[in-house]
């Protein structure tokens, strides 16, 4: 199937059997099974709602949660130069909060989730549904019938949709940015991941030297450093647990920062509900012009995890989500704000420890003790939340293959990734020794916080204009408001660069290279296979051979290759020329949706001659579903191959009675067909059946064996040094030092074969 072909295929509607297909490429049996899935929502009673809200406290809201620490400390490094000041900031803090995280996450947002999940990915996967945006050619309209697909097609009354969508789809520079925001956007969480246990531990810890005034700096730091390595070193025990157990530990931090807050505020200074005026920001302005503009740097920091509301979705609910974060979280954190900033209007100088300062006595010690823990949990979600988001990226071909372990049977989304953590750890360790306070590390929080939001907000407008289409002037209202706010904060944390705004860029360059490298010599190697894949007539002519030798057993030649079988097996039948009684060609393929289901997991297709046995098949996955199935992978595709052998017996005669021909290839045309006609071909189906569910058990029976193609790739001669860089170097140096193939489905070494083969890209 050439590239005009895929292209047809593409723009093709998927139909249901009985109706004609026109696919020379289709995987069409099985997708036309008409699936009962169904995707549920998540906590249809009240019940239900109010517990995953309560579970969701421990999750989402640790980081945001323990923002009072450090806000008001970076938002004035060199103290207050008027009491007014404080109003301004902390009017700021306030209308920061309730316009970015409030109206803006919680009730615009979260709307945008994919099947209930979720993130960057989220909003990508969403794009690439509604447009073809995707930089491999492995789109198939049967995939289209995934119940968790749930595509509505555009109105073609609003033009617009059609037109945005038409600009994405024909311009490669559209695709490749937002290929790259998305990683981008990707990375920055990932560096969330780093920044928040150091600034969250670090301003916790930093309490014990108000109690113990011999406590130094340098202590400080390596307490911090000493409660980070413990926090990784038990990341292996799994996080299924970490918002069931500890919600009432983040509940109780609510409740005390609340309480405080209310009790600072009537004991110190009432007059800090002026913030409520926004005309307090533009005097803040007035008075300290530029300055102003640098502090919006601390100030952002308030709202620091709110992208995480949005991430970690998946586990929860929209309505539960919004129920805690209106009812606990916002009102406790806005408390917390003005209690300290009414303490801080009678205590000026205490700004740079305001937080602990601003604690009645009697309560420090507790408060000392639930900050930690509150601290340690909010890096653990983060750091959770980067686990999960690698994975994502690895399902979409967008990082290097890595140890995935699943941490929880009842919580798919929880995992461990052994290699990433230890490399967070090392960054963590490195980066609170080396800057030591809380300081120049929210200098680079900032950073990375306000990067991954406004990416956000560009890719809501996108899906605001193409799939929700929102009246126009919606659309601008938000681009003015939230867009316009979003840039503010941006030219602002950038010009901290210098002093620790680097770190997140730095962090995010390196691992964009990294992800890019695969990504990019992945495409290049897909295409390849996909340009020089056999057709089937040439595959029809190999194993019509009589010289060739076909022995007992099943054999499953693994591919990336989608569609087509890849030019790797010329390769292995010129140097082996056998074949099993049963052969399988099959390759994994990542939809842009979060989870398929089970039942619409598998696509077969049998290759012409059917006395051969010969089969295709997809194994289609969603972005945050597990690879690693509790059933034995090799029973469940021999399951799987006994039943599409049944369906097509019964699909097809069907079709046949509606008035539809099967031509070559599967293809269905339209004919005319008499009883006798019919009866006839149901009869030979039958008997047919039993001699090929016979031959699929016999041969499994008789072994089964695990043909793996190993593709090395150089760059072509002629290459310039850049390309041999990225593909010779870069690319196959990732590949050696990372996670082989065959450890996906824990393939047996004594019944695997390799067979090498190098492409020259």
């Amino acid at each position: 199937m050439g590239q005009q072909e895929q292209h047809d295929q593409e723009d093709a509607p998927s139909e249901v059997v009985g109706r004609k297909l026109k696919r020379h490429d289709s995987l069409d049996i099985e997708s036309a099974k008409l699936s009962t899935s169904k995707v549920t929502s998540k906590g249809g009673s009240w019940w239900v709602i109010m517990q995953l809200a309560f579970q969701s406290i421990g999750v989402v809201y640790g980081d945001i949660g323990t923002s009072p620490l450090y806000v008001l400390a970076s938002t004035f490094p060199d103290g207050i130069n008027h009491r007014d000041d404080l109003i301004g900031v902390l009017s700021i803090i306030f209308y920061t909060i309730t316009l970015l995280t409030l109206l803006k996450y919680v009730f615009i947002v979260l709307h945008a989730n994919d099947n209930g999940d979720g993130g960057t990915f989220a909003l990508y996967s969403l794009i690439c549904r509604y447009a073809k945006v995707g930089l491999i050619p492995s789109v198939q309209a049967e995939d289209r019938e995934v119940s968790s697909y749930e595509l509505e097609k555009p109105n073609n009354k609003l033009c617009r949709a059609n037109t945005l969508k038409s600009m994405l789809e024909n311009s490669p520079f559209a695709k490749y940015i937002l290929l790259l925001a998305t990683l981008l956007g990707t990375c920055m969480v990932i560096g969330d991941g780093i920044l928040t246990p150091c600034i969250s531990v670090l301003s916790a810890v930093n309490g014990i030297k108000y109690a113990a005034s011999s406590m130094t700096e340098e202590n400080i730091v390596w307490i911090s450093v000493a409660i980070l390595v413990i926090l990784f070193s038990i990341q292996r025990f799994g996080t299924d647990k970490v918002g069931y157990s500890f919600a009432p530990i983040i509940l109780i931090w609510f409740i005390m920062i609340g309480g405080i807050g209310i009790y600072n505020f009537v004991k110190f200074d009432p007059s800090v509900k002026k913030a409520l005026n926004p005309l307090c920001i533009i005097e803040y302005f007035k008075r300290n012009k530029k300055q102003a503009w640098i502090s919006l740097g601390g100030s952002v920091l308030a709202i620091t995890g709110t992208e995480a509301m949005f991430a970690d979705l998946g586990h929860f609910s929209v309505r539960s989500v919004q129920v805690s974060m209106c009812s606990v979280t916002y009102p406790a954190v806005i408390l917390a704000y003005f209690g300290q900033t009414s303490y801080l209007l009678q205590h000026l100088d205490d700004v740079s420890d305001a937080f602990y300062k601003s604690i009645p006595g009697p309560l420090y010690w507790p408060m000392f003790i639930v900050a930690v823990l509150a601290s340690i949990i909010a890096s653990q979600a983060m750091i959770s939340g980067a686990f999960s988001i690698i994975q994502q990226s690895l399902a979409l071909g967008c990082f290097p293959r890595v140890k995935i372990v699943h941490t929880s049977v009842k919580y798919e989304g929880q995992v461990y990734i052994p290699e990433v953590n230890y490399l967070l750890m090392l960054a963590c360790v490195g980066v609170t020794a080396g800057f030591k306070n809380t300081i120049k590390i929210g200098n680079a929080y900032g950073i990375a916080v306000v990067f991954v939001m406004s990416l956000t907000s560009w890719f809501l407008v996108l899906i605001m204009f193409m799939i929700w289409k929102t009246n126009i002037l919606l659309i601008m209202a938000y681009v003015l408001v939230i867009c316009s706010i979003e840039l503010v904060y941006l030219s602002s944390v950038l010009y901290k660069f210098d002093q620790g705004g680097y770190l997140p860029l730095a962090f995010a360059l390196f691992l964009m290279t990294i992800m890019y490298v695969w990504n990019h010599v992945y495409r290049k190697k897909y295409y390849y296979e996909f340009n020089h894949k056999i057709s089937p007539e040439k595959l029809k002519e190999m194993i019509a051979k009589t010289s060739l030798c076909r022995m007992p057993g099943l054999a499953i030649f693994y591919s990336d290759l989608v569609h087509g079988i890849p030019p790797i097996f010329e390769h292995y039948m010129e140097n082996i020329p056998a074949l099993h009684s049963v052969l399988i060609f099959f390759s994994i393929k990542s939809l842009p949706v979060s989870k398929v289901p089970m039942e619409e997991r598998f696509l077969f297709r049998r290759q012409d001659p059917s006395k051969f046995n010969v089969f295709r098949c997809v194994m289609r996955y969603g972005y945050t579903d597990v690879q690693n199935e509790q059933e034995p992978f090799e029973i469940l595709l021999v399951e799987r191959l006994k039943e599409f052998i049944r369906d097509s017996v019964l699909t097809f005669p069907r079709a046949r009675n509606d008035g539809d021909n099967i031509g070559k290839n599967g293809e269905l045309d339209n004919g005319l067909f008499n009883d006798d006609n019919v009866r006839d071909d149901a009869t030979k189906s039958e008997e047919k059946l039993d001699r090929d569910i016979f031959e699929v058990e016999k041969a499994s029976k008789a072994g089964i064996i695990h043909l793996i193609g190993e593709s090395e790739v150089v760059a072509a001669k002629g290459a310039g040094m850049g390309k041999k860089i990225v593909i010779n170097y870069a690319y196959n140096f990732l590949k050696r030092n990372l996670r082989e193939t065959e450890k996906v489905f824990d393939i047996p070494h004594k019944r695997m074969l390799k067979v090498g083969v190098t492409y020259e890209l």
